[in-house]
């Protein structure tokens, strides 16, 4: 079997437009590993690829976050069927797409879906309060977010257009007694989101176990506060963080053995 890890270069071989966006998705990937926002070998994060909206890219099922790049990224329609792989023995995992595939065929808007299962996204997705605007960071997703109520592991493909109705037009999902899910018009933007919807749910967290009285700011101050937050109101979310973060990558490339994301 063919388990290696260091994958050939592709970049000859797909339209610039690929690469960057295989370039942006394995950049996400690493970064979701950097933040601790993994699980093992599981969940996905997919993206589309520009002026070819019925095919994502997605990671390989078995590699670690760590470990994925540019041209390890299996190339899928919509539905879930690969189109392209690496020559390996590692596949997709198809159930665990449902998802994805739902969020991306309901919302041509979307350009990039992440799902995660972190500790503290699990803990705020087992409370009946859901996420509470506890911080000026948690603030930013009241009356932008959706809860879609557990019904077993989404693989059934019934489910999909519930997920699709509880995410709603918003970028950010909590599944009850399952995890964290965001989506965004960009690589960029759905890897803030997520990284400000983990934030909350870790400093709800913290708050909640230190067993004090909780203030939360007043209707009229969550309402001015969330909308200042929105990615329209001032700028894109993401944007202007993403060079930092590829330069983060790149530094850090240095002190380890996996391959640069950008192989």
């Amino acid at each position: 079997m063919n388990y290696a890890t260091d994958f050939k270069s592709i970049k000859s071989e797909v339209s610039p437009a690929e690469w960057q966006a295989r370039l942006e998705l394995a950049a996400c990937y690493r970064l979701v590993d950097k933040y601790e926002m993994t699980d093992l070998i599981y969940n996905h994060i997919t993206a589309r690829i520009p002026g070819s909206p019925d095919h994502l890219l997605i990671n390989l099922y078995g590699l670690l976050y760590k470990e994925i790049t540019a041209s390890s990224l299996a190339k899928i329609h919509v539905d879930g069927d690969i189109v392209w792989k690496p020559a390996t023995d590692y596949d997709i995992n198809k159930s665990g797409y449902v998802i994805h595939g739902a969020i991306h065929r309901a919302r041509p808007d979307v350009a990039c879906v992440l799902h995660t299962h972190t500790r503290a996204g699990m803990a705020v997705a087992a409370m009946a309060c859901g996420l509470l605007p506890l911080s000026q960071t948690s603030i930013r997703f009241v009356g932008h977010i959706g809860y879609h109520d557990y019904e077993g592991p989404a693989i059934e493909l019934d489910e999909r257009e519930r997920v699709v109705r509880d995410l709603g037009a918003h970028d950010a999902l909590i599944m009850r007694n399952h995890g964290l899910l965001t989506c965004g018009a960009t690589v960029q933007q759905a890897f803030n989101t997520m990284y400000q919807l983990e934030m909350s749910c870790r400093s709800q967290v913290d708050a909640m176990a230190a067993r004090t009285e909780l203030n939360l700011p007043g209707e009229n101050v969550l309402a001015h506060t969330a909308h200042l937050y929105q990615p329209g109101t001032r700028r894109p979310y993401g944007v202007l963080e993403w060079p930092a973060m590829l330069r983060l990558l790149e530094a850090e490339q240095k002190n380890t053995d996996y391959p640069p994301y950008w192989h």
